[in-house]
């Protein structure tokens, strides 16, 4: 059996002793990392995010920002990398914007979609006489024309989640999924511009 001090020297020999993610930022977009509250502003608008940990800062230079971790565990090993991810979602977020599209496939029974407000309608579903309705989340624009339905908006969470949204609400439940195909399905995603 090892004893206290070679523990704690096993666990400092594990950890990792320092850990460096590099976001670029491209022009015309802005980044303030000077409090765990980061702002990020571009052409389309400006978004923030709370990234606090004792362990991790930010360093930025002309046009990179540095997430740096020093003495890690995995598990901050792990949010390191997924602060790197949301950083430049929001990064291309306000420079480009994410545009999602999805299609209204029927076979039946016509199905019209309509955006009234911050849901959107979904009536004669599978002929039923209730309407369906779908949360469209924060600051998102869904247009809808013809059998196409787009979702563009600067916040990828909100842009998935109002897809989502609409993929949930058309679910079809109690009948054979391979005869009733009913539904709002996602085609494609990409940046708006």
């Amino acid at each position: 059996s090892i004893n206290r001090r070679e523990a704690v020297s096993l666990r400092l020999l594990m950890l990792i002793k320092e850990l460096i993610h590099s976001v670029s930022i491209p022009e015309g977009v802005s980044v303030d990392s000077s409090s765990s509250n980061v702002k990020v502003s571009g052409p389309r608008g400006e978004l923030s995010r709370n990234f606090e940990h004792t362990l991790i800062k930010f360093e930025q230079d002309e046009n990179v920002l540095k997430i740096i971790g020093n003495n890690l565990r995995k598990k901050e090993k792990a949010l390191i990398g997924t602060w790197n991810a949301h950083l430049k979602n929001m990064i291309q977020g306000v420079d480009k914007g994410f545009l999602y599209e999805m299609k209204i496939i029927f076979a039946h029974f016509p199905m019209k979609v309509a955006v009234k407000g911050n849901i959107v309608a979904i009536d004669n579903f599978l002929g039923e006489k209730a309407s369906r309705s779908s949360a469209i989340v924060g600051d998102v624009k869904v247009n809808v024309k013809g059998d196409a339905v787009t979702i563009e908006g600067n916040n990828i969470e909100e842009v998935g989640q109002t897809a989502g949204n609409l993929e949930r609400a058309t679910v079809v439940k109690g009948r054979d999924t391979r005869v009733f195909q009913d539904g709002i399905y996602m085609i494609s995603k990409g940046a708006a511009q």
